[in-house]
């Protein structure tokens, strides 16, 4: 089996096997006021996330080399095949962004130039919403494409570092029916009521702990609110009413319109200046 395809076969059932108690672990963070993606969250969960990959790359490196490569490892693949891959992944893995990073800058600078000189010199009708998909399609195909090689020389790196484990590991002689049923047997713990016994009750402190650290949801008046009680009841509306006295409003208002408009006319004739007619001189 090629390093590339033993690396993704043993890397994504990994994943998928840890994810969902790491998101248990991220919903009590959550609850408990802490950000898992950042600070004291972060931490605590990187920690709890150290026993769950250990397990779940144990796990499923084991089922896929007595599945598809027919052979029993040797005890402890989960914690030694662990450590390989964390540090080469802590080494690979930030090299992959700066690369990736350097080639998006690169691609886009250039695909700005070649657009912009080919709207300039052949289609200068070539609209904003048509060259804004056009410089996307160009540098994004190009980021994409390094992406990809990429992560297929990380599966690389990982597949090559589990060879050596597949290698020393026990051969399994027999048919596929007999691997299935060795496999089961490995699986089946010996005691099945006392594991449903732990898992139940697992999951049981599990949800009090979330209940216990989830905050108040129920909508409540803030601490420095100041109630006003009044001891007054609401009269009723009676709709006859209302009118009317909107209407003895609106005379009311009436009458102080024209008074006042009587009283500006009577200061303005008061206040214009009197002019007298000139008589006949006397006769001297």
């Amino acid at each position: 089996m090629s390093n590339i395809k033993l690396g993704l076969l043993v890397f994504w059932p990994t994943f998928w096997t840890g994810f969902p108690i790491k998101m248990v672990f991220c919903l009590l963070l959550l609850a408990a006021h802490m950000h898992p993606w950042e600070g004291t969250g972060f931490y605590l969960l990187l920690l709890i996330s150290l026993p769950v990959d250990i397990w779940a790359l144990g796990l499923c490196a084991r089922t896929v080399m007595i599945d598809r490569l027919k052979v029993d490892p040797q005890p402890g693949i989960g914690l030694n095949l662990w450590i390989r891959w964390a540090v080469f992944s802590a080494i690979v893995l930030p090299l992959i962004k700066v690369i990736v990073s350097s080639v998006t800058g690169i691609a886009k600078s250039a695909t700005s130039s070649i657009v912009h000189s080919f709207k300039e010199g052949l289609y200068p009708a070539l609209g904003v919403a048509e060259q804004i998909t056009l410089e996307l399609v160009m540098w994004g195909s190009v980021s994409t494409l390094v992406l990809i090689l990429c992560i297929l020389g990380w599966l690389y790196g990982l597949g090559w570092l589990t060879q050596p484990f597949v290698k020393n590991a026990k051969s399994l002689d027999g048919t596929e029916e007999e691997r299935a049923n060795f496999w089961d047997g490995l699986r089946i713990p010996s005691d099945q009521t006392l594991l449903l016994t732990a898992f139940t009750s697992a999951g049981v402190v599990l949800v009090f702990v979330f209940w216990t650290l989830l905050p108040s949801t129920t909508p409540h008046p803030h601490e420095e609110y100041e109630f006003i009680s009044s001891g007054q009841k609401e009269e009723r509306v009676i709709p006859k009413k209302v009118l009317k006295e909107a209407e003895k409003v609106l005379a009311k208002a009436e009458e102080e319109e024209k008074s006042s408009e009587s009283k500006d006319s009577n200061d303005q004739k008061a206040t214009e200046p009197v002019v007298e007619k000139a008589g006949p001189e006397k006769n001297k």
